[in-house]
């Protein structure tokens, strides 16, 4: 990777610059707004407090490869070149090891320079993942789940060809990167406030955590603005909340492990040196750079991503719904909300939030998987009438 004496300092203004080197190799994604499900998170639930929220979807799903990653990866890159030298970078080529969306991404970038990608998946990777970063590289090889059997196979392509290592997300250049998403969608925010002619309220930005690339990114955006909360979020399954559980561990402490099968198959990787650093720090103009970290439940997951396709007719991977999981199911996080909201003075008015939909790399089959077990499947293609009966003749659509 590039040498981190070389790299900029982890500040908003390192984040508009890393934008002027990328994107014009990355997609500016949509910012989108759903009234039905505002109405649904807004809701008062039989366990908790209503806050009042006005939802804008970043939708990272639409980005090139399908999620966020592009940004990192292309940052990545680009500094490469411009440190090495394109010769000396084609040279050598790059490597990574990643379960699938910056396994694409950086093959991705690489191929936009004529750059030799080698790409270490695990082999629980999903199938869509594995094809996906073929398309861009022939160089994909295969290795055990754990950290210690992906970082053997890296280090014998690295030995064999001389490749420079990308990681996924333990890197500032990889968080500048994905900080961009940030900086759009603060910029959009902005525009269709303008448009509409209201004042910018901006209280809220909530992103999935995985390796905290993303996160860390948004965190350092914010780190300069102190009315605007960064907030992470996780699945509970078998531990996946590592970061929730090291920020509330006494003392705080970052957890280097994590095993665990969610179906947010991007946040199964613990929380990374450098990003954890940018979440327990702050500065003079916020005393804490990340607010808090909440997690959510598979079965809270599935809703939250059920509703995102059936309502908004958006495309995500399980991943990607946990944000919104957890504003809809959390009570911590809701509870906490409220009680802002109430010291304000705004419970009525409600908060404008941003929610990072961070990929949409899943495939129908997973989906029929997730949810193929409900009872009401016959009911919901059109099969079955409300009284039981299946027919149909000459029916309109």
């Amino acid at each position: 990777m590039a040498d981190l004496s070389t790299t900029l300092t982890l500040t908003s203004d390192s984040i508009h610059k890393a934008y002027s080197e990328i994107q014009n190799y990355v997609h500016k994604t949509p910012l989108l707004t759903n009234k039905t499900i505002n109405n649904i998170a807004s809701t008062s639930s039989s366990t908790g407090p209503s806050p009042k929220f006005n939802i804008y979807f970043k939708c990272e799903n639409y980005q090139r490869i399908g999620a966020f990653k592009a940004r990192g990866a292309f940052h990545a890159v680009t500094h490469l070149i411009d440190e090495l030298g394109l010769e000396e970078v084609r040279k050598r080529g790059v490597v990574t090891h990643s379960s699938g969306n910056h396994a694409q991404a950086l093959a991705l970038a690489a191929s936009s320079f004529d750059i030799p990608a080698h790409i270490v998946m695990p082999t629980i990777s999903t199938p869509s993942k594995i094809a996906g970063t073929r398309t861009y590289t022939p160089h994909v090889y295969f290795s055990g789940s754990t950290s210690e059997e992906r970082e053997a196979v890296v280090k014998q392509v690295i030995q064999d060809t001389g490749a420079i290592l990308v990681p996924p997300y333990d890197h500032p250049d990889i968080m500048l990167g994905q900080g961009t998403t940030a900086l759009e969608l603060h910029q959009q925010y902005d525009s269709v406030k303008k448009d509409k002619q209201q004042q910018p309220k901006l209280k809220v930005v909530l992103a999935p955590l995985g390796g905290g690339g993303l996160l860390s990114g948004i965190s350092i955006y914010f780190s300069n603005q102190p009315d605007v909360y960064v907030i992470g979020c996780e699945p509970s399954y078998q531990g996946g909340n590592d970061g929730e559980r090291g920020l509330k561990s006494v003392p705080q402490q970052r957890i280097e492990k994590v095993k665990t099968l969610t179906i947010a198959d991007g946040l199964r990787t613990p929380v990374g040196e450098l990003p954890w650093k940018v979440f327990t720090s702050g500065s003079s103009a916020k005393p804490k750079n990340l607010e808090n970290i909440y997690s959510v439940s598979e079965e809270e997951i599935k809703q939250a991503m059920k509703l995102v396709l059936e309502r908004m007719k958006v495309f995500i991977e399980p991943s990607a719904a946990v944000p919104l999981a957890v504003v809809l199911y959390n009570q911590e996080f809701r509870k906490w909300a409220y009680e802002k909201q109430k010291e304000k003075g705004v419970v009525e008015d409600g908060w404008d939030i941003a929610v990072v939909f961070s990929g949409g790399n899943t495939t129908i089959d997973a989906i029929v998987g997730l949810f193929g077990d409900n009872q009401d499947t016959e009911r919901a293609e059109g099969k079955i009438g409300k009284d039981g009966k299946q027919v149909a003749e000459n029916i309109a659509g």
